[in-house]
C-alpha cells in the first residue's frame, strides 16, 4: 500500500493526463465510457454533498486519484492494482461496488479501459477530501449556547424573570408550601438526609424574618452538604472504585478523589479553580504540602476514565476521557467527532484529535488488568526524597523493567499483525525492520517472564502512599484516526481548544502535554458554556429539570433553555460571585419559585402540563442513596464516614480475568456516596432504585416504577431491620415513631388507624407502614 500510494501520488503530480492535454480520442471516451457509469451508479454514495462513503469522492478527478481511507482508488495504467476497477469486479468479499448490483461487462471494461490509458479526464474542479471539515463555524455561533453570556442586568432576579414568562400566558404561581413542608424540601435538597422532628419544630416555631436565611447557613456548613453535593459531580464524572476493563480491577485509592470532591463542595471551593485542579492540578503552583496533595488527588477526574480490554486500549480510553469532558464540563456531545465531523454541532474530528493529543501527552495511572495483573503508574503523593529512601535501589531496578516491558510491548505494535500466524511466520515491520522472535509462544513468554520480575519486585517494595491520577507524558500531536480506526492514520493536528470555543492552540514551546492551557480555556469567564452548564446543573438539583431539560447537551440535539435570560442571569451571578456554588444556593433557595407549594391548579396545567415555566415546585421521589440513607437515619443505624480503602483483596492475590473478574460488595452502614461502588457489576441497591451508571456521565438519572422494588420495600431485611430500629428509638410510642419517621405528628385519623394495627400486627409492623409509604419516599 506504501508503494501504491507514492506512485499514484506521483503521478497525479507529474503523469496525470489534464484536462488541457487530453490525447485525440481521451475526451469522447472518457464522456461516453466513464462519466455515466460514474454519475450512474457512484454518485450516489460518492460525491460532493453526500456522506462520501469510505471517505471516498468520484465526482472530481482529484479526489477519485486521492482515493478515500484504503488509500488511492486508480493506479494509473495499471487496472489489476486499482482498488476501483477491483471494487467493480467482485474480487474482494469486502469491498464490492456497486453494492446493490453488478456492473455490467461492458461497463467494467470501460473502466479497466479508463485506467489503463491512464485515467484522462477533464474535469478541472477540486474537491475538499471529507476529512477536511466543512464546518462554517462562522455560522455556527449564532446558535444560542455559543453565544456569549448576556446579563439581563443586576436588577432582575429569579422571580422577577419567572413572572415575565408566566404573565407571557396568563398564568400565576400557586401559594407558598408551609413552613414544615419546606425545612424537610430544603434539608433533603441540600445535604440528602430528613429533617429532626426537633428541626422541624424549631423552624416552624420560628417566625423571625431571617430564619429561612439561617437554616439555610446551617445546612450549608453541615459536613452532609459536601456529601450529597459531591455525590451530584460524582455522578458527572462517572465515578467508580473500578477499572473497567474486562476484569474490572480494583483501585484501592480512587476514594481519594471520591472525599476530596466532597471535601471541595464543602470548603466551596471556586469552581472555576475546582475545574482547574481536575483537568491540572499535577502542573498548578502550590504554597504547601496540603494543596500540592489536593491537586494531585484532584486529577483522578481524568483518571477515572474507562478501562479496556486485557491490556490497555487507550484510544476507547481516550474516547472516554474527551465524552466526559465534553458532556460534563461543556455540555458538547465531543466523542460523536471521533470517527468524523459531528453530524449536528460544529465540532470537527480534527478539534476531536486536537483534544485527543492533550491526553495522549499525558499519563494516566494504571489499576491493573488481565495481562498486567498489578497496578502502574500511580501519583505518588510523598515527596521525591521520601519515595527514594522508601523504595530504595529497588526503584530504580523496577524502573528498568518496566522500560523493558514498554519496549517489548512496542515492538509487537510496530508489526501491527492481525493475526499469530503472519507474526510466527516472520512478518516484517513497516520500517523493514525483522520480527525478532520465531514464534508468539516465545515473544509470550518473554513478557511473561518480565511481569514475573516485576511483579516480584513490586512484592518487596514498601508502598508509599498514592493517588489514581495522571501525570505528564511524552508530549506529543495525535494524527487524525480514519474513522476512529487507530491503525488507520491521516493528518497530524496540532494540540488545541475546540475551534468553535476560540480553537486557542498550545504553544509551540510548551515542552508539557497542553492540559495547564486547555483547563484556563474551559475555565475561563468568556468561555460560553461552562458557567451555563453548571448553573443549569444546580438548578436542576433545586427545581428537578434545568432550565435546559437536557443537563449534558446543550447542542442543537438537546433542549433549548426554558428562560434563557434566567439562564444567562444566573450565569452572571456566578461568574460575579468568584464562581461560588453557595452563593447560587442561596440565590435559588431564597427564591419566592423555590418556596412554592407542589399542587396543582387547572388552568396551568391545561396550559403548561409540564410546568415548565415554573408555576409550582414539583414533587420529587427520594434518590437512590436517599432511600438507603434515610432508612439507616430513622432507626438510628447511619454510621460515621469510613476512613481508608474498601477491603479489596490484597494485591499479590489478584488474578482477575475476564472469565473471572473482579466481583464485590462490601456491608456498611455508612452514608451511600462511601459504598464502593463497581462498574461491570452494578450494586444490588443502587442498580435497583436508579443510582448513576458509573460506566458513563450521568446528566439526569431516569426514574422507574418496577415491582421489584415494592418487593424490596416490603421484603427487603435493610427495611426490616430499619422498622425495628424505628420501633426501638420510638419506645412502641406511634406519635414519636410519626416524628422519628416523617417528622411531624400524626392526625387524629391516622393515630387511630395506627393504633388500630398495632393492636393487630405489632409495632415493628406499624413502623414498616410507615417506612413504605409514599410520604417516605417522596418530597413535597
Amino acid at each position: 500500500m506504501r508503494f501504491v500510494l507514492c506512485n499514484s501520488f506521483a503521478l497525479l503530480l507529474g503523469g496525470t493526463a489534464l484536462a488541457a492535454d487530453l490525447k485525440p480520442g481521451d475526451l469522447e471516451f472518457f464522456e461516453k465510457r466513464v462519466r455515466p457509469v460514474l454519475v450512474d451508479n457512484c454518485y450516489e454514495c460518492h460525491s460532493t454533498g453526500k456522506k462520501a462513503r469510505g471517505g471516498l469522492l468520484l465526482d472530481s478527478r482529484e479526489a477519485t486519484l486521492r482515493g478515500g481511507d484504503t488509500g488511492p482508488s486508480v493506479v494509473l495504467g495499471d487496472p489489476a492494482k486499482s482498488l476501483l476497477i477491483k471494487a467493480v469486479k467482485y474480487v474482494d468479499d469486502d469491498v464490492q461496488m456497486p453494492p446493490k448490483h453488478r456492473l455490467t461487462p461492458e461497463q467494467i471494461a470501460g473502466l479497466e479501459e479508463w485506467v489503463r490509458r491512464g485515467a484522462p479526464d477533464p474535469r478541472d474542479e477540486k474537491t475538499a477530501p471529507p476529512s477536511v471539515s466543512t464546518i462554517d463555524f462562522v455560522a455556527a455561533r449564532a446558535f444560542w449556547s455559543f453565544q456569549p453570556v448576556r446579563d439581563p442586568g443586576r436588577d432582575k432576579s429569579i422571580d422577577g424573570l419567572v413572572s415575565a414568562k408566566l404573565k407571557e400566558k396568563g398564568l400565576a404561581q400557586v401559594a407558598l408550601a408551609d413552613r414544615g413542608t419546606l425545612i424537610r424540601r430544603v434539608t433533603f435538597d441540600l445535604t440528602g438526609l430528613p429533617p429532626t422532628a426537633e428541626e422541624v419544630d424549631a423552624f416552624v416555631r420560628d417566625r423571625a424574618a431571617d430564619a429561612y436565611p439561617r437554616l439555610i447557613e446551617r445546612l450549608l456548613a453541615s459536613p452532609a452538604y459536601g456529601e450529597r453535593w459531591g455525590r451530584h459531580w460524582l455522578d458527572v464524572v462517572r465515578y467508580a472504585d473500578t477499572a473497567g476493563d474486562n476484569s474490572d480491577y480494583p483501585i484501592p485509592q480512587a476514594y481519594l478523589y471520591r472525599d476530596w470532591v466532597i471535601e471541595a463542595f464543602n470548603r466551596d471551593i471556586p469552581y472555576d479553580q475546582f475545574l482547574r485542579m481536575q483537568l491540572a492540578g499535577d502542573l498548578l503552583e502550590t504554597s504547601s504540602p496540603e494543596a500540592r496533595r489536593d491537586n494531585l488527588i484532584a486529577t483522578g477526574y481524568i483518571a477515572q476514565s474507562r478501562r479496556f480490554g486485557v491490556a490497555p486500549v487507550m484510544h476507547l480510553t481516550m474516547e472516554d476521557t474527551l465524552d466526559n469532558l465534553g458532556k460534563g464540563l461543556l455540555g458538547l456531545t465531543i466523542g460523536c467527532a471521533r470517527c468524523h465531523d459531528h453530524k449536528f454541532d460544529p465540532i470537527s474530528a480534527r478539534d476531536y484529535y486536537a483534544l485527543y493529543g492533550i491526553f495522549a501527552s499525558s499519563r494516566y495511572s494504571f489499576a491493573g488488568a488481565e495481562k498486567n495483573n498489578r497496578p502502574k503508574d500511580m501519583v505518588s503523593l510523598v515527596t521525591k526524597d521520601e519515595l527514594e529512601r522508601a523504595q530504595g535501589p529497588m526503584a530504580a531496578e523496577l524502573k528498568v523493567v518496566d522500560e523493558a516491558i514498554e519496549e517489548l510491548l512496542a515492538d509487537k505494535a510496530a508489526f501491527k499483525f492481525e493475526s499469530r500466524e503472519v507474526a510466527t511466520k516472520g512478518g516484517t515491520a513497516p520500517e523493514g525492520k525483522r520480527w525478532k522472535y520465531p514464534s508468539v509462544k516465545e515473544y509470550d513468554n518473554a513478557v511473561k517472564a518480565m511481569n514475573k520480575r516485576r511483579f516480584g519486585l513490586l512484592d518487596k517494595i514498601p508502598e508509599t502512599e498514592s493517588a489514581y491520577g495522571v501525570s505528564e507524558g511524552t508530549p506529543r500531536n495525535e494524527k487524525v484516526q480514519i474513522r476512529g480506526e487507530p491503525d488507520r492514520l491521516g493528518e497530524e493536528v496540532p494540540r488545541r481548544f475546540l475551534e468553535i470555543l476560540g480553537g486557542q492552540a498550545v504553544p509551540a514551546d510548551e515542552k508539557g502535554s497542553g492540559r495547564r492551557q486547555l483547563a484556563a480555556w474551559i475555565a475561563d469567564a468568556k468561555n460560553p458554556l461552562t458557567a451555563r452548564v453548571m448553573v443549569n446543573r444546580i438548578w436542576q438539583h433545586h427545581f428537578g429539570e434545568g432550565l435546559v431539560r437536557t443537563p449534558n447537551d446543550f447542542g442543537k440535539q438537546g433542549r433549548r433553555p426554558t428562560h434563557p435570560e434566567l439562564l444567562d442571569w444566573l450565569a452572571s451571578r456566578f461568574v460575579e460571585s468568584g464562581w461560588s456554588v453557595k452563593a447560587m444556593h442561596r440565590l435559588m433557595l431564597t427564591s419566592r419559585t423555590y418556596q412554592l407549594a407542589s399542587t396543582d391548579r387547572a388552568k396551568n396545567l391545561a396550559v403548561d402540563p409540564n410546568d415548565e415555566l415554573l408555576w409550582k415546585w414539583n414533587r420529587r421521589r427520594l434518590d437512590a442513596e436517599e432511600v438507603r440513607d434515610s432508612l439507616l437515619t430513622v432507626a438510628g443505624k447511619l454510621e460515621p464516614k469510613p476512613t481508608g480503602a474498601h477491603p479489596f483483596p490484597a494485591k499479590n492475590t489478584w488474578g482477575f480475568t475476564q472469565h473471572h473478574p473482579y466481583t464485590g460488595e462490601y456491608a456498611t452502614r455508612a452514608r451511600s456516596v462511601y459504598v464502593m461502588q463497581q462498574r461491570i457489576r452494578r450494586h444490588s441497591f443502587f442498580g435497583l432504585f436508579d443510582g448513576a451508571d458509573p460506566n458513563a456521565t450521568t446528566g439526569a438519572r431516569p426514574q422507574s416504577t418496577t415491582a421489584l422494588q415494592a418487593l424490596f420495600a416490603f421484603n427487603d431485611p435493610m427495611v426490616h431491620e430499619a422498622a425495628e430500629g424505628l420501633a426501638k428509638r420510638a419506645k412502641n410510642d406511634v406519635v414519636q415513631a410519626y416524628r422519628l419517621a416523617l417528622a411531624r405528628k400524626p392526625s387524629a385519623d391516622e393515630l387511630q388507624l395506627a393504633r388500630a394495627h398495632v393492636k393487630k400486627a405489632g409495632f415493628a409492623s406499624f413502623a414498616r407502614v410507615l417506612l413504605v409509604s409514599n410520604e417516605f419516599f417522596h418530597v413535597e
